[in-house]
């Protein structure tokens, strides 16, 4: 667990990336069902493990498999080397409005640097965009451990009741609400009712801004 010290007084905006920044999550979603069915004769081996780091997915589903080690990662290389990694509406516009009001923001995801080079060459203003971008290599522990938020917030000098969390994977929502930061839910990828039950707002795009920030202003702590 991460331990906060020092002065803590900025306010922070953790984004997760696919599905949250990028609409990629269907694409990805296909990709896992596919491989679920293929070496596991599983169904909905997308949903299961939406959230987790590559390695904690062959860690845990595929343990001493080289053979299908190698062809996860080969097929993942080649399905995000052609992504278009197209953004979700005014999701930019939000951010660099955030920036602009004093908040710190990060994107927190658990892709890897490999395939976040992918994202750049796509979208080389994200680098700017965000205070912040950690990977998986930035933290040990999979979503739906809260570990990557907490280390988040202590770059972005934050402390939880002063941190927003948003996503849109189950493993990301609980994720979220373990670091103890409050949770905006993207109805990207799940249904509404599951969204809503791990989420204290819940949110198509972000193409309302003023209306977000209202929201949240109001529940920052002091």
């Amino acid at each position: 667990m991460l331990i906060f010290a020092g002065i803590m007084e900025n306010r922070a905006l953790l984004f997760d990336f696919d599905g949250v920044v990028a609409d990629t999550e269907g694409e990805y979603s296909r990709f896992w069902e596919m491989m679920g069915l293929q070496l596991l004769g599983r169904h909905n081996f997308g949903e299961e493990i939406k959230g987790s780091t590559l390695s904690n997915i062959l860690q845990t589903y595929f343990p001493g498999n080289e053979a299908a080690e190698r062809q996860i990662v080969a097929g993942l290389a080649d399905l995000e080397s052609q992504m278009s990694y197209e953004l979700i509406p005014g999701v930019l516009d939000f951010v660099k409005l955030a920036r602009c009001r004093g908040y710190k923001t990060a994107i927190v995801t658990s892709s890897n640097i490999p395939k976040m080079e992918y994202v750049y060459k796509a979208h080389p203003e994200l680098r700017d965009c965000f205070d912040f971008i950690l990977t998986s290599e930035d933290f040990s522990a999979s979503k739906p451990d809260p570990d990557c938020y907490l280390k988040a917030m202590g770059r972005c000098g934050s402390l939880p009741a002063r941190s927003f969390v948003f996503e849109d994977s189950l493993n990301g929502l609980l994720s979220g609400r373990r670091s103890g930061a409050k949770v905006i839910g993207l109805l990207t990828t799940l249904p509404a009712g599951i969204v809503r039950k791990h989420s204290e707002l819940q949110i198509p795009d972000f193409q309302a801004p003023e209306k977000l920030f209202a929201w949240i202003e109001e529940r920052i702590c002091p």
